[in-house]
């Protein structure tokens, strides 16, 4: 025997290992892939056997060998036997498949008796050739199978299963002609027999696509993409720097004197050029559209492709936007170099949002693409991905779309892919031509339109986020315009009641000096305000306040109009507050106030101070109309709500418990209709600083030494 038997079978063992730890590993149970699980073990067996024998250099193969190879062939009979099943039950009756699995193991027992006869001691008349026949018999069987299973196989099917019949009819083939030679020469040929190796090599990746191609043999077999690219790339690289080396060999062996230094300059470029091969993505793009053509079931592997498109819109180059991020995304998808996104601006139609991997002068003149085009209508109603070279060359495949001329014009140009929401045209991108051209096919399309859908959940998301951020900014704007608009009214209101009884009391002193103290008050409301309006600390910070008295000043200040309010208060009961005292004095004003105008001039007002386990509390009480639990529930404490009409603003409530929260309290109210309302605002309650003053001398003046 000679090195090629020993190389044969030992790579065809390699082969058939692979495979079998592919198929082990995704086996689920099933029959069929069970029976294809054992064959292919056997097969294993056989090659590393016929190894050992080729390296043995014995005369004869032994019982070992003899019994793996009888083995081999009828467990891919068995194995073809339960794939044709199917396909002739209507015609069979009864369970004769274990009948004849049942002849094919007697067969398979008769053979190696035949083979075996003289070593067990057999004393058996049978023709010299027996042994032969029956081998020939187990190939033409073999052959028989794959014909009928190819000519009962439907055509949509046959994609799926040609290589297996490719593979198993290589091994079936070669034993036929092996065993024939044997008969007519009456002996086997080694040579045959040694390069029956190389075409077992052959048959493994034959049945490996085969097994991927048929999920109904519970046979997950799955090999990555960029495991097969790059595989294929370092083959690649392995042949090329062979046969570089060679011909650096040759240059050498002929270049005479110049030999030794072309022979280094050629190594040299030659490693430049397979850097640069390696390194080039419009390489690698035709190396993906050759592998994805040619050798896979799917022209993409799902679960890489979405993780790569989702990781790219979520962790990006931090420099781009997201709207770059979603081009690129997409775009990276056909390996596209870039592109425009056009996001629906009503009413306007749709606007030139963003652009990738282009530069200024190469964006369309035209910024905004109308909503009623005939572009815009044939995306939303046909939700096709348009590919530009394709409507150059068949305009009839897509109806009677007009192209706009900006997209004519577009040198670079490629696909127009939809974003659709539901139904509606969020959007649509223009990608730039492909580093490999590549003609698009249906799972291309789909993959385009579903990624599509998803950036324009996250393109209406992104607008949606932005309007609402225009939307807090004017909100907070128009909210502080009414403070400004609330406060200005009351001292407008103030300043109109001194006008008003001038005439009357113009000469009376202590009007005049009331009249004065307005003005005061109103000019230092008015600062106050201005230094809010200039974001400017306030002049008076919160500090302790006795609640009893700015609930004397607030009554004082709403006098002027019935009916006048009442105050109670227990004599020993005096809270104490940390807050703005002008604030405080103005939140009570206008709950008093309120109270006023809901309760009429012959109504009843009551202001209630008391204490209430940590909190101080003023209550404002009326006999007025009253409020429904749904009222004070749904509009009472919401900005720019008011029953005043255009008396009112509809935030003073609001401002008030904004205040008490602020302050760490709350404004809550009580009320049924027809029978008034009481506002109650508690405030975290504080020592009286006099006391604790008085308390603290005390205990000074108690322990003098402590003190010094």
């Amino acid at each position: 025997m000679s090195n090629l038997g020993v190389i044969g079978y030992g790579m065809a063992a390699a082969g058939w290992l692979l495979l079998f730890l592919l198929l082990l590993t995704s086996w689920r149970g099933r029959l069929q892939g069970g029976l294809l699980v054992v064959a292919v073990l056997i097969t294993l067996l056989w090659a590393l056997r016929a190894a050992f024998y080729a390296s043995a250099e014995v005369i004869a193969p032994d019982w070992v060998y003899q019994m793996l190879e009888v083995l081999r062939n009828v467990m891919w009979l068995i194995f073809l036997m339960q794939l044709i099943e199917p396909l002739i039950r209507e015609t069979w009756i009864g369970r004769w498949i274990t009948v004849v699995w049942a002849v094919l193991a007697g067969y398979g027992v008769a053979l190696l008796g035949i083979e075996w006869h003289g070593q067990l001691g057999l004393s058996l008349e049978l023709p010299p050739d027996a042994a032969i026949l029956g081998h020939i018999g187990l190939a033409i069987a073999g052959l028989a199978l794959i014909e009928q299973l190819f000519r009962n196989t439907r055509l949509q099917r046959r994609w799926a299963t040609k290589f297996l019949y490719l593979g198993l009819g290589i091994l079936f083939a070669y034993d036929f002609f092996l065993y024939a030679d044997a008969l007519l020469f009456k002996r086997l040929d080694p040579t045959i027999w040694e390069a029956r190796g190389l075409a077992s090599v052959l048959a493994a990746p034959l049945i490996a696509v085969a097994a991927a191609r048929n999920p109904e043999w519970s046979l997950e077999v799955f090999v990555s993409r960029r495991v097969v690219l790059h595989s294929a790339t370092i083959f690649g690289a392995g042949i090329y720097l062979l046969a570089m080396a060679g011909a650096g060999y040759y240059i050498r062996a002929y270049g005479g004197n110049w030999g030794a230094t072309l022979q280094l300059a050629f190594l040299t470029g030659v490693g430049i050029l397979l850097v640069i091969l390696l390194f080039s993505g419009q390489l690698r793009a035709r190396a993906l559209v050759l592998l994805n053509k040619h050798f896979f079931n799917y022209k993409y592997d799902y679960r890489e492709e979405w993780l790569k498109f989702i990781n790219t819109l979520s962790s990006g180059d931090p420099n781009e936007s997201l709207r770059e991020r979603v081009i690129h995304a997409v775009a990276e998808i056909v390996h596209s170099t870039g592109g425009t996104l056009w996001v629906r601006r009503e009413p306007g139609g749709f606007t030139l949002a963003a652009s990738h991997n282009l530069h200024d002068r190469s964006l369309p003149a035209i910024q905004v693409e109308p909503a009623d085009s005939s572009l815009v209508r044939f995306l939303e109603q046909r939700q096709w991905v348009i590919q530009l070279d394709e409507y150059q060359r068949e305009p009839e495949l897509y109806g009677d779309l007009a192209l706009p001329d900006w997209l004519r014009e577009a040198r670079r140009a490629w696909l127009v892919t939809p974003l659709l929401l539901g139904e509606h045209l969020q959007g649509f991108l223009v990608l730039l031509e492909s580093r490999a051209h590549q003609q698009l096919n249906w799972e291309d399309r789909d993959l385009l339109k579903t990624a599509g859908r998803q950036v324009a959940s996250y393109v209406a998301l992104l607008e949606a986020s932005e309007a609402l951020g225009e939307a807090r900014q004017f909100e907070a704007f128009h909210r502080l315009s009414a403070y400004v608009v609330h406060d200005l009214k009351n001292i407008a209101a103030q300043l109109a009641l001194v006008v008003a009884n001038a005439a009357r009391h113009g000469k009376n002193p202590a009007f005049v000096e009331d009249a004065f103290q307005t003005v005061a008050n109103a000019t230092e409301r008015m600062n106050r305000l201005l230094a809010q309006l200039r974001k400017e600390p306030p002049a008076s910070a919160a500090r302790s306040v006795a609640l009893v008295s700015a609930v004397q000043r607030a009554i004082e200040a709403r006098a002027v109009r019935q009916p006048i309010p009442v105050a109670r208060t227990a004599a020993h009961d005096e809270p104490w507050v940390q807050a703005d005292p002008e604030r405080l004095v103005a939140v009570l004003e206008h709950l008093i106030q309120n109270a006023q105008e809901a309760a009429g001039a012959e109504g009843l007002i009551e202001v209630m101070v008391y204490s209430e386990d940590q909190m101080a509390v003023a209550a404002v009480r009326d006999n007025g109309c009253g409020m429904d639990e749904r009222f004070i529930r749904e509009r009472l404490f919401r900005p720019f709500t008011t029953t005043k009409g255009n008396a009112g603003m509809g935030i003073g409530v609001y401002e008030s418990r904004e205040f008490a929260r602020a302050a760490g309290g709350e404004l809550t109210v009580a009320s049924q209709p027809g029978k008034g309302a009481t506002f109650f605002l508690r405030l975290p309650r504080i020592e009286n600083p006099q006391v604790a003053s008085i308390e603290s001398e005390a205990s000074e003046w108690k322990n003098p030494a402590e003190s010094c």
